[in-house]
């Protein structure tokens, strides 16, 4: 029976593919304040520029592929029953071949109904005004936009729950509700955080094992030191 590898990753995993972070550390998101493109907010008061904005990283996702990052987690499934819960919007984790991906902020090749959140389509171009739903309601982008539930999120606790090994890869721990996910492992389970720039944790029960590197060398190190505890 192979052990239960719980990752989360964040955006740290996905820069090294040249996708900008989420959120730099000016409060901006490709040029953009995060309030204009990434709310409820923002999308009343201008829609005609959240759509632009979605639909140029859509663009860039096509320019980009997976790094050594997202290979080592994909070919840890050999070894581990994987499961990966993921702040990111991108399908680099997919490309690179793992199977078991859970998206807690949405994903930047779906959209969804205005009116109804469970009215999902695949997207792979530019989405305009004027692309309705069955009921002729405006799509939009099926991005969590911060103000909204995380529908993912009990999912991702479920997982979190059975997780054998949890490691955290490239994320501030910062954005919640995901970085309070480490609250729902078992005390014993260890703990593997892998960022260059790794925050101290309060309150944390478990054994942890702090990797100060980017993704890919430090999945490099993470790989090993799982495979040798099997």
């Amino acid at each position: 029976m192979k052990k239960k590898l719980v990752v989360l990753t964040g955006a740290g995993i996905s820069a090294e593919s040249g996708i900008k972070t989420f959120r730099d550390s000016d409060g901006l998101w490709e040029g953009h304040n995060v309030m204009d493109v990434a709310t409820p907010e923002g999308w009343h008061k201008n829609p005609a520029l959240v759509l632009d904005f979605y639909n140029q990283r859509r663009k860039q996702l096509k320019e980009v592929q997976p790094n050594l990052g997202h290979q080592i987690l994909a070919e840890l499934e050999n070894e581990f029953e994987v499961y990966i819960i993921t702040q990111n919007v991108d399908d680099l984790h997919e490309r690179a071949g793992s199977t078991n991906v859970l998206h807690l902020h949405g994903e930047l090749l779906k959209v969804r109904s205005t009116k109804n959140v469970n009215y999902i389509l695949d997207w792979t171009e530019d989405l305009n005004f004027g692309d309705l739903d069955s009921n002729q309601n405006q799509l939009r982008p099926h991005i969590v936009w911060f103000g909204e539930d995380v529908p993912a999120l009990e999912e991702a606790i479920r997982i979190t729950e059975i997780a054998d090994y949890f490691a955290v890869i490239g994320t501030s721990l910062q954005v919640y509700p995901a970085a309070g996910l480490i609250d729902f492992t078992n005390p014993e389970t260890p703990l593997f955080y892998i960022d260059p720039k790794p925050i101290k944790i309060p309150n944390l029960r478990n054994p942890l094992e702090v990797i100060p590197e980017v993704a890919s060398e430090g999945m490099k190190i993470l790989k090993k030191k799982l495979i040798d505890l099997i």
